[in-house]
C-alpha cells in the first residue's frame, strides 16, 4: 500500500502541506473561502519542528493500528483490501480514545463537529493533496 513519507533533511517548514490539506478537506476546495468564510478545522496533518529539522506527520495507516482497536463505536476501520485506515464520521462518538492510543498523535479532535479527523490519503485524488504541495518534495507518495 502507498504512504506519505518524509524526507526531513529537505522540509524547509513552511507548512504549506498543512494549508493544502484544510484546503483539500474544505467545503469548497478555495483556499481564501476555506479560511475566511467556511468554519476553521484543523489539518489532517501537522509539521512537527526541532530546532533546524522539521518534517509533516500524518497517520501512517498502521499494520495493526491502535486506533482501530480501542475505537468504541466501529468509527475507524482498516480496509483489509487497502490497507487504508478510515474513519467514518457518522458512527463516531467524539470519545477520543483513538486520539489517546494514535502513537504519532495524528488524530485530531474536530471540536465543533465533536468528532475527530484523520488523514485519508485524499481518496478523491491520484496523489495526496499534501505531497502535491510540497514545494521541496519533502513528502513522498510511495510504497516501501
Amino acid at each position: 500500500m502507498k504512504k506519505v513519507y518524509a524526507k526531513e533533511d529537505v522540509c524547509i517548514g513552511c507548512r504549506l502541506c498543512e494549508i493544502a490539506c484544510i484546503v483539500e478537506h474544505s467545503i469548497s476546495k478555495d483556499i481564501i473561502r476555506a479560511f475566511k468564510q467556511e468554519e476553521k478545522r484543523p489539518a489532517r496533518n501537522v509539521v512537527e519542528e526541532c530546532g533546524p529539522v522539521s518534517f509533516s506527520v500524518n497517520c501512517r495507516h498502521c499494520d495493526e493500528p491502535p486506533c482501530v482497536q480501542v475505537c468504541i463505536s466501529g468509527a475507524i476501520v482498516k480496509d483489509p483490501a487497502s490497507g487504508i485506515v478510515k474513519h467514518i464520521p457518522e458512527k463516531c462518538v467524539g470519545c477520543w480514545s483513538c486520539v489517546m492510543a494514535c502513537p504519532y498523535g495524528v488524530i485530531k479532535r474536530d471540536t465543533n463537529q465533536g468528532k475527530v479527523i484523520k488523514c485519508d490519503l485524499c481518496p478523491d485524488r491520484e496523489v495526496p493533496a499534501c505531497v502535491s504541495a510540497c514545494p521541496n518534495e519533502a513528502l513522498l507518495y510511495e510504497e516501501k
